[in-house]
């Protein structure tokens, strides 16, 4: 028997990878190569394995082939397995060229004559005396769970441990043999009990202890059930022999090469050119032979409290010499602009960190350093741009900053936007997510030190020795964070200069903005809010009487008993629970068959407005600045679309009374203007450039009026003659195709018979070919590299572009169309952003950028330069990027923000 093997260099990770290429061959379409070799299941697990590779480190990651024929259980049991279809010639085909791969990454690959990947896995993670992760789908795994081994599902990211066994099975992981004895295994034709399911043989487990034990209990179990019981009772010994995965396996050699070498990557360029792996080929090249940072994280911590003087110096010695500063702050609230700076804390080196606590008046806390002598003696190296300073999320301590005297620079660096700009939707970009996601590692949250819901106290109150491993390690982890996603960064040269050159330029803009903030009519907000109760009140009056009596209209379960059971209306679609659904959408076209719906509709969004903005926005006004400060999310669109929070400027409507009345109450202080400049049309212009096609780039560059142009086109007449509702219809269907719109969902716009609908999308791409071959072009690119990429390089992965559930596919499909779209279309906005700003700092012009909304620019500007301004703005608008057709933005000048869009 071989020697225990001794862990180190990371845990011991064991691949199931029959599992994985059944899974990849059917998850993925027919793909083939130039020379029609089917590439599919290769492609997918290829796939599979880089992105494994990429978020889990470790020097022992083995994969496990199940062998080529029979194994000792087909011996014991002639049919075991005898209900699985034989294997696709396509996917046998692909056997070898996916063995191939994985020795070409360096991975161990054991595929071992007549044991199955099962056993081996179950006598590697036996003999092995650290932690095992085993990648897996299959459920009979779960008896190999321990306190040391766990089971990893990749396909849907949960982590098995013994709890999650119990949780999952109603037994622990000690008697999975004996519960598949009794319920069955249907994959592997290991019959089990009739009628005995999950339920009935946790609860004889539990009762009995073990399979033994319910056998020998099986007289005195009663129900129908029991004869069958005990009709199999000859039998549910082999069925647990079956079932049972070896952990004594002899291996031989095999089984001693469990450590991971290094890639082969001239083999593996030569594999993918083969194969026409085109993604796989361009992201090896751009990448670095060795990982832009090996460093493993820090045997040990060391986190300062900085109490003194000496201290104070002896950190300061350090930062003065960094040429990469982590800067983090703790403050008493979650408003930068609003909040007091409790403490900083600062890392140079991946395990060491410091904190200088400035604020902390908990009963007992010990004397600490006065805070403007701390603001004092940090913002020499803190106002350097010479000195590169890096944060998780910065732009909150840029304005937390800001407001205490310190105007940050060297502003290079940001975990958030790092990740974000990697991969916008892999996962949540907040510290703690990014820290498991790439290093592995739990950090501290902030509810384990000051608490959860009403006992939850501020950062001010939390004792210095909890607080201090906490906020250092928010510096410590933001560090290792950054070494880790700026060298994949760099491997991808075009996302590394959409962060470099878009993403970090803006946040300090949009600090900047939000530290401008905007001002409210609050009195005007006081009659509007009067104005709509008095419209709900009205509107309520007439829906009681549509109903035929009072009830809530804020209850959907009154709603729903109202308009299907009183009124007898068709259910259009039901919730996920099942009930008659209520949703805005379903009302609307319930709307055509009763006035109720609609009726609802309005209440519904004139309580929405009033409560979250008429009735709110004063209550936000900063008291120190007398202006609404909202705050901008650059990292949670996936599409690159910026979004704000309190408030949520995004979601004002301007195409209703109610939205409209809102917005005038955003005014300009005396003796200026709202200038608000935006883009026209430009998600058209966009998809003009990117598909080429002849008739929209003459359109546009003749400056015609498009709607128009498209509806001469589809409705085969002169512009001159095109009418209203014609224009109309050529508008939706300009802006549903970029959506993905259906003939259905285009009928039910334009209030048609979906033929109708069909008959103008099929003519519109009838003479707008490009568009045509533009989209299925990027389906198909999509469906081959898992991505599709704005004009600037950012990446929007959709996992479900080749998913087998077509409801899913077609939403990717649909995504994959518009992302690149709508994504330059955020791109360029950022850019105009970027460059408006630097213009305006650096020409000293009295304006200030004090909102930005989808693709609109508002600022403030004095009554007599606005119409200047206004042409100025709106040329470098026009001017960020050079397209196939001219950027159009607009501008507009009045008192208020309503008046001037």
């Amino acid at each position: 028997m071989p020697q225990d093997t001794a862990p180190a260099g990371g845990p011991l990770i064991l691949i199931d990878g029959s599992s994985w290429l059944y899974r990849a061959y059917h998850v993925l379409p027919p793909l083939t190569n130039a020379d029609g070799e089917p590439t599919g299941a290769i492609y997918g697990m290829t796939n599979m394995l880089r992105k494994f590779l990429r978020e889990y480190e470790s020097d022992r990651i083995v994969v496990v082939f199940d062998p080529r024929g029979p194994t000792f259980r087909n011996e014991l049991f002639a049919d075991y397995k005898a209900n699985r279809p034989p294997v696709p010639e396509e996917l046998s085909a692909q056997f070898a060229g996916i063995r191939e791969v994985v020795v070409a990454l360096g991975l161990p690959l054991l595929q071992i004559d007549g044991v199955e990947a099962d056993d081996v896995i179950g006598t590697l993670a036996a003999r092995d005396t650290g932690e095992v992760l085993i990648v897996t789908g299959d459920k009979d795994m779960a008896q190999l769970v321990d306190e040391r081994v766990h089971l990893l599902d990749t396909m849907q990211d949960k982590r098995t441990d013994v709890a999650r066994v119990h949780e999952k099975f109603g037994v622990g992981p000690a008697l999975i043999t004996d519960y598949l004895a009794l319920v069955g295994d249907s994959s592997d034709n290991i019959p089990g009990v009739p009628k005995v399911g999950p339920k009935t043989a946790a609860k004889w487990l539990d009762q009995y202890g073990s399979l033994e034990g319910v056998i020998a209990h099986a007289d005195a179990i009663g129900g129908k059930v029991a004869d069958n019981l005990r009709a199999a009772l000859d039998d549910l010994p082999l069925y647990k022999d079956l079932a049972t995965i070896r952990c004594d396996l002899e291996l031989g050699a095999a089984g001693e090469a469990l450590t991971r070498g290094a890639a082969d990557r001239e083999r593996l360029a030569e594999l993918y050119r083969g194969y026409a792996f085109h993604k796989f080929l361009e992201d090896m090249e751009a990448a670095p032979a060795s990982p832009a940072d090996t460093s493993e994280a820090p045997a040990e911590t060391r986190y300062h409290t900085v109490l003194d003087a000496d201290a104070l110096e002896a950190m300061m010695a350090r930062l003065e010499a960094a040429d990469l500063i982590c800067v983090d702050t703790e403050t008493d609230s979650l408003s930068a602009m609003a909040s007091n700076l409790v403490g900083l804390s600062f890392a140079v080196e991946p395990g060491e960190a410091w904190y200088v606590p400035v604020a902390h008046d908990y009963m007992g806390a010990p004397e600490q350093l006065d805070r403007q002598t701390v603001i004092d003696r940090v913002r020499g190296v803190l106002e350097d741009p010479a000195v590169s300073k890096l944060g998780q999320h910065i732009k909150y301590d840029v304005n937390v900053l800001r407001r205490h005297g310190i105007d940050m620079a060297g502003l290079d660096h940001d975990t958030m936007l790092e990740s974000y700009v990697l991969n916008s939707t892999a996962t949540r970009h907040d510290m703690d997510s990014l820290a498991q996601r790439y290093l592995q590692r739990g950090t501290t949250k902030f509810e384990d030190v000051a608490g959860k819901g009403a006992k939850q106290i501020t950062f001010n109150q939390v004792a210095l020795d909890v607080a201090t491993p906490y906020a250092a390690e928010d510096a410590d982890i933001t560090l290792q964070l950054h070494h880790r996603l700026h060298g994949e960064l760099a491997g991808i040269p075009r996302l590394a200069a959409l962060y470099e050159e878009i993403e970090m330029p803006l946040m300090p803009v949009l600090a900047r903005i939000e530290a401008n903030g905007v001002l409210v009519d609050r009195d005007l907000l006081g009659r509007v809010s009067r104005e709509m109760a008095e419209r709900m009140q009205a509107v309520q009056t007439a829906a009681f009487e549509a109903a035929g009596g009072e009830f809530n209209l804020g209850s959907p379960a009154q709603l729903k008993e109202i308009l299907f059971d009183r009124l007898e209306l068709p259910v259009i679609r039901k919730t996920p629970k099942g009930a008659p659904s209520t949703a805005e959408d379903v009302l609307r076209e319930l709307a055509d068959r009763h006035t109720l719906p609609a009726m609802i509709v309005d209440w519904r969004e004139l309580s929405k407005l009033r409560s979250t903005y008429a009735d709110k926005l004063p209550t936000q006004i900063n008291p120190d600045t007398g202006r609404i400060h909202t705050s901008y999310h650059q990292a949670v669109a996936a599409t690159g679309r910026l979004s704000s929070s309190d408030p949520n400027l995004q979601n004002i409507p301007i195409r209703t009374e109610a939205g409209r009345r809102i917005r005038e109450a955003f005014i300009a202080p005396p003796g200026h203007k709202i200038l608000a400049v935006d883009y026209s049309q430009i998600e058209l212009r966009i998809m003009a450039h990117l598909s080429g096609d002849p008739g929209l780039l003459a359109a546009f560059n003749e400056e015609r009026d498009i709607h128009a142009a498209t509806a001469a086109e589809v409705f085969d007449t002169s512009p001159a003659e095109v009418s209203a509702d014609q224009r109309r219809a050529a508008k939706a269907i300009n802006f549903g195709l970029m959506y993905g719109m259906s003939a259905y969902g285009l009928a039910k716009q334009l209030e048609t018979s979906r033929e109708n609908a069909g008959a103008y999308i099929e003519r519109f791409f009838e003479r707008f070919a490009g568009v045509r071959r533009y989209m299925d072009a990027t389906r198909e690119r999509a469906r081959a590299d898992g991505y599709v990429e704005t004009l600037y390089g950012r990446r929007l992965y959709l996992p479900e572009i080749n998913s087998r559930n077509g409801a899913r596919r077609q939403g990717a499909e649909r995504a994959a169309i518009n992302a690149p779209l709508q994504g330059t279309a955020a791109d360029l906005i950022k850019k105009a952003m970027i460059d408006v700003d630097a213009w305006l700092r650096s020409s000293g012009e009295p304006a200030r950028m004090i909102m930005q909304v989808h693709d609109e620019l508002v600022f403030e500007v004095p009554d007599a330069e606005a119409e200047r301004l206004a042409d100025e703005i709106a040329a470098r608008m026009r001017g960020v990027a050079a397209l196939d057709v001219p950027l159009l933005a607009e501008a507009g000048i009045a008192d208020n923000w309503q008046k001037a869009h």
